[in-house]
């Protein structure tokens, strides 16, 4: 008898979810969102990634998926031509991201030498959650999508239109065959 030996690197299919083909047009799209950069605190209009792909990070300092930035950052270098990178830090995953925006930055930049744009920390639950990742967790202004990310470094793709795509879970990395297909790298 065969046995099959399943690589303990591959991701975890239930971690990740698609658009359908046959999914409802969206009530918003990337482009009506505008967020505060984490250093300084201006606003950038996201629109400004009209025509890229886009990768959105619930991003944390302390956490054991914190290794990811290293991950991340190599990506945006490989690929910041094609798809961006966006880090939203949060503290929702047993307070695993404490610091103010600018420990944060300092930490992001001095640790893994972060270049992907990085906003200011948000709430990705709850009653307090931001706007973008309301759109990104709520089905009637999405289109298709109802999950909210379940730990820290989960990732939502968003197409060249602005549209979601994807949604991945904490342990997908940007080296799975799942997410370089959903990037089309």
């Amino acid at each position: 008898m065969a046995t099959t030996i399943v690589s303990s690197f591959m991701a975890d299919t239930s971690e990740m979810a698609s658009r359908p083909e046959n999914a409802p047009a969206a009530k918003q799209s990337l482009y009506d969102f505008k967020v505060k950069s984490l250093v300084g605190g201006k606003t950038v209009d996201l629109s400004k990634y009209k025509g890229k792909k886009v990768v959105i990070l619930n991003v944390a300092s302390k956490c054991g998926f914190t290794k990811q930035y290293a991950d991340w950052e190599k990506f945006y270098k490989d690929h910041g031509d094609k798809v961006v990178v966006l880090g939203f830090p949060a503290n929702n995953f047993k307070e695993q991201e404490p610091g103010s925006n600018e420990e944060i930055a300092q930490f992001c930049s001095a640790t893994y030498g972060v270049t992907f744009p990085m906003f200011e920390k948000v709430s990705v639950l709850g009653e307090d959650q931001a706007p973008i990742y309301k759109w990104l967790s709520t089905k009637d202004l999405n289109g298709w999508n109802d999950k909210v990310p379940t730990w820290n470094f989960c990732k939502y793709v968003i197409n060249e239109k602005g549209e979601l795509t994807n949604f991945f879970a904490s342990k997908v990395l940007p080296t799975d065959a799942e997410f370089t297909q959903a990037v089309g790298i």
